[in-house]
């Protein structure tokens, strides 16, 4: 992993390394704090909880559906291509959200689909971008740790966003002004030299695409769950913010849960760390599923926030930790691909926790809403340890040596004939 936190500013200092990290996270903006804003919009419309979970949930599934097959499309036609014009297209469709508010029901559903659905896949084309512009091992594993970093930077900035744009503007200038800054990222990112000239490696002809890996199968069940936590989190922290003073408190818990990631994040990147990253990674988990648990006892304001920053301590070195081994078991052309489907799992858990912990918190307060978090948590951290075999071993009978276009540790792939690219 990365030396130190100079090995940080050296890999910065790289051309164009600066830039796609900045666009990548502005331009995902939107994305990162919808749960937060569509509940606060809806609920400045007069809907219900139940409501916001179901919008948001949509919102969601629509998005962990777009993401891997804009994946793959950004694999097969290079970036400029596909995520401009998606970017466009999800600005479009949260705008019209906004204007047409909850009524219609129904076109309010459609537009969550739209903006879902193509939210452009910043995350998976940066990662697929970096050994293209970072030459050394080291960098390339620095750039991961600070990429994950940098995501809950998001976390910490972007409910501060929301919550100032709502104040001195309103719930739909909040949706408005986002989407407006995460085309702007996605235009910084499109129009860079290494965006403009990446093109994936020719890959096996499957219908499964990255999904042919276990190892990844059993990646993507885990960041399902800790993404439904998330979710969970966000809905619940809203509830809980409404018991203890408004709609402000809701954003210090989850930027606390940024500041915790930040932490985590920075002491995991400063230091190399034994095993291999499958077995890091169980232990990464474990750890953000303990984290989890003192939320249940819902104590006051500052107490809380406290206990929401040591919730988020393991996040960031769990996503670090992750993007390693999708590396390692992401077939090869795949990589955008494979990527994306980290992020759809991640979604779609996001968006049943949301769903899930909307009639909860209905029914018991934010602290039902914490124990649907608490029980994700334990559930990913299960997937790991029930199928540790696939994950640990990605090399299975038939299989040929072979190396990810990310993976400099050498990760073997199953082998195809086909010799066709997908």
């Amino acid at each position: 992993m990365a030396s130190a936190g100079g090995g940080y500013v050296e890999m910065l200092r790289t051309r164009h390394a600066a830039r796609l990290l900045t666009g990548t996270l502005v331009g995902r903006l939107p994305n990162a704090t919808a749960a937060l804003a569509i509940v606060l919009f809806v609920r400045a419309e007069g809907g219900s909880y139940t409501l916001a979970g179901a919008l948001s949930a949509v919102y969601g599934v629509a998005n962990a559906c777009g993401q891997p097959l804009l994946g793959r499309a950004v694999d097969l036609h290079g970036q400029p291509r596909v995520i401009l014009p998606s970017a466009v297209l999800a600005a479009l469709g949260m705008t019209l959200f906004t204007v047409v508010g909850l009524d219609p029901l129904p076109l309010a559903y459609v537009a969550m689909v739209v903006a879902g659905f193509f939210t452009p896949p910043l995350e998976g084309g940066l990662r697929a971008l970096w050994p293209s512009v970072l030459k050394s091992e080291d960098d390339i594993h620095a750039a991961y740790s600070l990429d994950a970093i940098a995501q809950e930077l998001i976390y910490v900035v972007g409910p501060l966003i929301v919550m100032r744009i709502v104040a001195f503007w309103s719930e739909a200038g909040a949706l408005f002004v986002l989407n407006v800054l995460g085309l702007l990222g996605a235009l910084a990112v499109v129009t860079s030299p290494p965006s403009r000239k990446w093109r994936s490696e020719a890959r096996e002809a499957h219908w499964l695409g990255a999904l042919r890996s276990r190892g990844l199968l059993v990646l993507l069940g885990t960041f399902f769950f800790i993404g439904s936590a998330l979710g969970s989190i966000a809905v619940a922290a809203v509830a809980y913010g409404d018991d203890h003073g408004g709609g402000g408190v809701a954003s210090y818990l989850l930027s606390a849960l940024g500041v915790g990631a930040l932490v985590g994040g920075s002491v995991y990147g400063a230091r190399q760390w034994p095993g291999t990253p499958e077995q890091r990674l169980r232990v990464l988990v474990a750890g953000l599923a303990v984290g989890y648990v003192p939320l249940l006892l819902v104590p006051g304001v500052v107490a809380m926030t406290l206990l929401a920053g040591v919730a988020g301590v393991f996040l960031a070195p769990a996503l670090a930790c992750a993007f390693v081994v999708v590396d390692r078991h992401a077939p090869r052309g795949t990589v955008t691909e494979a990527f994306s489907w980290l992020v759809t799992s991640f979604g779609v858990g996001a968006a049943i926790g949301t769903a899930f912990v909307g009639p909860a918190v209905e029914y018991g307060g934010a602290v039902a809403g914490f124990v649907v978090a608490v029980g994700s948590g334990a559930t990913a951290l299960l997937v790991l340890l029930v199928a540790r075999r696939s994950l640990s071993a990605p090399e299975t009978p038939g299989t040929v040596v072979a190396r990810s276009e990310n993976d400099r540790n050498g990760a073997v792939e199953p082998g195809f004939s086909a010799g066709v690219q997908a």
